[in-house]
């Protein structure tokens, strides 16, 4: 997206609430005033994922491990397409400590789970970027740029820093921040207020944990796990 193209955007509602733009469509009796909030994909019948998933990825279907990322096996389940990063209940063992999904390995069929901890996420890596910023990204300095990411849709931007070395564009999370999977969107904000300056984004290609945590799922990459639960 260039800043020509932008400037031809119009946005009619921009500066309007939900609640005023029903009262307007209400007043010229459209009866998609009183239709009710949807946060489900349009195209997902009964907002069950897993179909659209299955269809799309048959693989994903494939029953698998579930495996601790210190490398015990703790179960088994009936396909990585029902868990999500971050996912907590439901995951389908029981155990006496907190556990939760913190890596879907595809190629192994094989669902990690572990402490909290380690899903803290602390650096991610950004693809298809669009940068909407002021100067090129590769004008951004070498100490990096602050501003704010957002990464979560239910949680508000966080303060970050944005770097671009050689083509490769990264964002380190000052904070920290859990649940995030390649793929997801992350967009980078002036600051995390209601005028805040939407200046990019990109799609989430690999992120980085804790160095402990690091080490761990690389290890449990290296091998299969073969340690069996207590």
């Amino acid at each position: 997206t260039t800043q020509a193209q932008i400037d031809y955007l119009r946005f009619p509602l921009g500066g309007l609430s939900k609640p005023q733009v029903r009262a307007i469509a209400e007043e010229m009796g459209l009866t998609v005033a009183a239709k009710q909030d949807s946060q489900d994909i349009c195209f997902v019948p009964q907002g069950k994922y897993s179909d659209i998933i299955a269809k799309l990825k048959p693989t994903a279907a494939n029953p698998g491990d579930i495996v601790h990322i210190d490398g015990r096996v703790l179960g088994r389940h009936e396909g990585i397409l029902r868990y999500t990063i971050g996912q907590r209940r439901g995951i389908g063992i029981a155990s006496g400590e907190p556990l939760y999904v913190v890596h879907l390995d595809a190629d192994r069929a094989r669902v990690v789970v572990g402490p909290r901890e380690a899903l803290e996420t602390h650096k991610i890596y950004l693809r298809d970027m669009n940068w909407l910023g002021d100067g090129a990204l590769s004008d951004i300095p070498a100490a990096g740029l602050e501003l704010f990411a957002k990464v979560r849709s239910t949680r508000p931007p966080r303060p970050a820093v944005l770097h671009h070395n050689a083509g490769i564009t990264s964002v380190e999370l000052v904070d920290g921040e859990s649940g995030i999977a390649p793929g997801q969107a992350c967009v980078l904000y002036s600051d995390d207020g209601n005028e805040a300056r939407v200046f990019g984004g990109g799609f989430i290609e690999r992120s980085e944990r804790g160095a402990e945590a690091e080490a761990m799922l690389t290890r449990l990459a290296a091998r299969p796990a073969q340690i069996p639960a207590e």
